[in-house]
């Protein structure tokens, strides 16, 4: 819900397109595409990956990446959203379609294995700090925040 008097745009999620959403691999890779659109990733990107000691290893345009699956929180889900027609002004709604689910992912770095500090990994964490902020009451000892770990550390 927002306020009346802040500007912004409200963006709703179509959640029926939900039951009809591909369940697809993903893969967090640390570049960035100067590319806003519809892509055929599937048809020029299938890595060739080997499972290493400590992490799973591929090459991207010769660079070596190391990778690692992360799981998404339990009880959530996470979200591919599609916007198929952008309106022409912000006071319009907007509308996006899940295109594509998953429970887990995997998180590639250049050279060095994922870890902790990442910001992908710390994200992940905050499901179970809000759980803990809104019932703390349930979390009366340490272990309760061992939950944070168990994400980060797989």
């Amino acid at each position: 819900m927002m306020c009346e008097n802040q500007p912004g745009t409200l963006i709703q999620v179509d959640l029926g397109s939900l039951t009809q959403a591909a369940h697809d691999p993903m893969h967090l890779l640390p570049c960035e595409i100067q590319y806003n659109g519809h892509a055929s990733v599937d048809k020029y990107f299938t890595p060739a990956i080997h499972q290493g000691i400590l992490a799973k290893e591929v090459s991207f345009r010769g660079r070596c990446l190391k990778g690692k699956e992360v799981k998404i929180p339990a009880g959530y889900i996470g979200l591919v959203l599609e916007e198929n027609h952008r309106p022409c002004s912000e006071e319009e709604r907007r509308t996006v379609w899940v295109k594509s689910t998953f429970l887990s992912f995997t998180h590639w770095n250049l050279e060095t294995l994922p870890s902790a500090d990442d910001c992908a990994m710390m994200s992940l964490i905050w499901p179970n700090i809000s759980e803990a902020v809104s019932y703390p009451h349930l979390c009366t000892t340490w272990s309760c925040w061992g939950l944070f770990s168990s994400i980060v550390t797989g």
